[in-house]
């Protein structure tokens, strides 16, 4: 789905409160996410994010019932409009500055305090994808990586299944990175809630610890992180596994962009390498 299409179907939709050549393009992914006026509208790629989409919502009056600070919903069910599912959003206050490990803390203890909802909460399938992005990659990837990375997902996908947790499961943000916070004038907010779950509360805590360690997180913001949440999940004996888990899918989303990017393929190499080689001190790069 490019610009164009996804301006036809926001056209179609007919939720905007003007003209849709005046809505601002936020981004094009698995959504487009256009803005205009005070509301952002999301285009999803295909009519398989539907459910996905449902759920979003859900999750968005949920927490907003709850008294969580996030991204809100100005409507509760989704549209399918020409085979694509359109859900809109109030707009968010610019924001004053960038959040910060801290924020993104104090946010995920409010989840992480939060009991089951009164839908069910998909488990956080982090190697999911892992076959559909070695796929894509094709032949621009050596044989022999993608083997590497689909034996290696199995592998982790028994371990995580059999890990002990250190805190209680329950619903979890799934993506818990600074960059899916946003602070404006009223403090803190979650936005993207697509990947909301129902799984192991560290799944949201390993996530930064992988930052640290290969995204060049300084050790004082993950200090920082660690402080205001109450727990450093590399106290916990199963956090490599996690990690682990989390790394293998990280290395195989890169793939996909392979056959386009030589960038993307030697970034995927790098990754490869480092974890062929079980060198955990090797930068990895956002992409």
């Amino acid at each position: 789905m490019d610009e164009t299409r996804a301006r036809d179907v926001l056209a179609a939709a007919g939720v905007l409160p003007v003209p849709v050549r005046e809505a601002r393009l936020l981004a094009l992914g698995e959504n487009a996410v256009f803005a205009a006026g005070d509301l952002v509208v999301k285009v999803g790629r295909d009519a398989e994010l539907l459910d996905r989409a449902r759920r979003e919502l859900a999750v968005a009056v949920w927490l907003a019932e709850a008294g969580v600070p996030a991204v809100r919903a100005a409507e509760t069910k989704p549209l399918l409009v020409e085979g694509h599912p359109v859900t809109v959003w109030h707009r968010l206050p610019e924001a004053v500055r960038p959040a910060e490990p801290r924020d993104l803390a104090d946010l995920l203890r409010l989840v992480h305090a939060l009991p089951a909802p009164p839908f069910t909460l998909p488990p956080r399938e982090l190697l999911g994808g892992v076959e559909r992005w070695l796929r894509l990659a094709g032949d621009a990837i050596d044989p022999a990586d993608a083997a590497y990375l689909r034996a290696r997902r199995d592998g982790f996908a028994v371990a995580a299944a059999a890990l002990t947790p250190h805190l209680p499961p329950g619903p979890i943000h799934g993506d818990a990175l600074p960059r899916n916070v946003h602070v404006g004038p009223d403090g803190p907010v979650l936005v993207d809630l697509e990947t909301f779950s129902g799984d192991l509360r560290e799944h949201d805590l390993v996530v930064m610890a992988l930052s640290r360690d290969r995204y060049g997180l300084p050790e004082a913001d993950y200090d920082t992180f660690t402080s205001a949440y109450g727990w450093d999940v590399r106290e916990w004996s199963g956090c490599a596994v996690l990690r682990g888990a989390r790394e293998t899918a990280s290395c195989a989303w890169v793939a996909q962009h392979a056959p386009s990017n030589p960038k993307a393929l030697a970034e995927f190499e790098r990754r490869v390498a480092s974890l062929r080689d079980g060198d955990e001190t090797v930068r990895w790069y956002p992409f």
